[in-house]
This record gives structure tokens, C-alpha cells and sequence, in this order.
């Protein structure tokens, strides 16, 4: 149901059951916690995408049981889990979205620190319309994209957004063709993978501490970060490297 392939610095996640809309049951979901746990030593970006027409329906239905409070409260808990591995783990993801990305697919996206979406991709948090709530993360981080009231909005009506609206409204970074969202994500890859590894690790790991911050607390970590990054030896190279004429221009 989830295939890896190495190829350079990138690792490509693929989930595959096309047959299922790629809809995530909970050995998909562990699957891709072990995946995000376990990322081999020199990979710097990594891809995940969807095989056939979509990213994923979001959770399987099929495979629901009934749960009491605790385990349901067990099984959201798994979710934050495994999102957690994505977000804050080891390499950037980019996540490549087309067709449905729909509910648990759209969590797992927005765990993703860059989304590409191809123009067939549409958006939908179905779980107001069936009598539940989100649980796997998004009523955390889908705010921070697009704003409660659009969220909101959404759960309440049920409304479909489309990939341009997606972009627009901050769900995704970039649009492309159809069958272009992976070539755009490669692309992306490698210019991350060429950025010094604290640089990385502070847009994964501090960034998002800063946000969550009050403004005295988050300018503290800001210089912080800024101090050590400078510091590196690495960032020393790349700095005497521009001042001899020696740095790729990069814009």
C-alpha cells in the first residue's frame, strides 16, 4: 500500500491503492509513521504522492469499527502521531496533490511543508456532513493555511475548493498542469536539498515555535537561530564563496 524509492538525495513516498481512492486505513497510516521514522542517512527532501486519479479520499471508512471514548480518542492520538513524524522529522516533504484530497488526505497534506497541486485536485472536509469532527490534526494546522472561518466554512457546508481557490486561500504553494505536479516537486526537491541542513531544520523545527509564540518569546528564538545558523561552518563557506565570487547566483 506505500512504496518508497531512493533516487539522488530524494526519497519518493508513493501511496498506492488507487483501488481505494487511497483512502488511509490504519496499517497505511503506520506504514507511513514507520516510512517518516526510519529516513535513511543523506536524504535531504522528500516526495509523497498518489498513485491513479487521487492524493487520498481521506480515512477508510470501509474499515471503520465502532470505538469507545478511549480508544477513540486512542486512535486521533495515532493521527497526531503520525502526522508529527512528517512535519517535524528528519527532511522537508513536499507533498504532490491531484484528484481528491479530501479530509484525512488533506491532514496529511497539510503536514506536508510544501504542497504542489495539479489543477484536477479538489478539497473537502467531509466530517461535518457525516456527524464528526477532524481528527488527525487539521483543526490545528488547516486555521493556520486558510483561517478558522474558512475551515469553518467548509466543515459546516461541506464546500468543495478547487485547486486555484486551494492556492489562493494558502492550501497549496503552487498549481500546475495535470501530470506536471511531480516534476514541479522534483524540482523543488533539489533546490531544497542544496540549502544548508540548519537552514532546513529551522524552517521544520523553530519556524513554526516562533509562530505559535508570543512576539517577545518568538524574536528570543529568532536571534537565536540566526546566531547558530551564521555560526556554522557551513554558512561561513557559503558566505566567503559570495564575497570571492565563487556562489551560483540564485536569483
Amino acid at each position: 500500500m506505500l512504496q518508497t524509492e531512493i533516487k539522488d538525495e530524494l526519497l519518493f513516498v508513493k501511496i498506492n491503492r488507487p483501488e481505494k481512492r487511497n483512502a488511509i486505513n490504519d496499517e497505511l497510516l503506520l506504514s507511513i509513521e514507520t516510512v517518516f521514522t526510519t529516513i535513511p542517512a543523506g536524504i535531504k527532501c522528500a516526495i509523497i504522492y498518489g498513485e491513479g486519479s487521487h492524493f487520498s479520499a481521506g480515512l477508510d471508512l470501509s474499515a471503520l469499527r465502532e470505538r469507545d471514548i478511549v480508544e477513540g480518542l486512542r486512535h486521533s492520538r495515532m493521527w497526531h502521531r503520525v502526522m508529527e513524524r512528517i512535519q517535524f522529522g528528519t527532511v522537508p516533504v513536499i507533498a504532490v496533490l491531484h484528484g481528491a484530497c479530501v479530509g484525512g488526505g488533506l491532514e496529511i497534506a497539510a503536514a506536508c511543508h510544501i504542497r504542489v497541486a495539479e489543477k484536477s485536485t479538489f478539497y473537502a472536509l467531509p466530517e461535518g456532513q457525516r456527524g464528526i469532527f477532524v481528527g488527525g490534526g487539521a483543526s490545528v494546522r488547516l486555521p493556520k493555511l486558510i483561517g478558522m472561518a474558512r475551515m469553518t466554512d467548509m466543515m459546516l457546508t461541506g464546500r468543495v475548493l478547487t485547486a486555484e481557490e486551494g492556492l489562493t486561500y494558502g492550501l497549496s504553494q503552487y498549481v500546475t498542469e495535470e501530470g506536471k505536479g511531480l516534476e514541479k516537486a522534483v524540482e523543488l526537491a533539489k533546490k531544497i536539498a542544496s540549502n544548508a541542513e540548519i537552514t532546513n531544520y529551522a524552517l521544520m523545527h523553530v519556524l513554526p515555535k516562533i509562530v505559535d509564540s508570543g512576539q517577545t518569546e518568538g524574536l528570543m528564538m529568532e536571534s537565536l537561530i540566526a546566531a547558530i545558523s551564521s555560526a556554522s561552518p557551513e554558512a561561513q563557506k557559503r558566505l566567503q564563496d559570495f564575497l570571492e565570487g565563487r556562489a551560483k547566483k540564485v536569483i
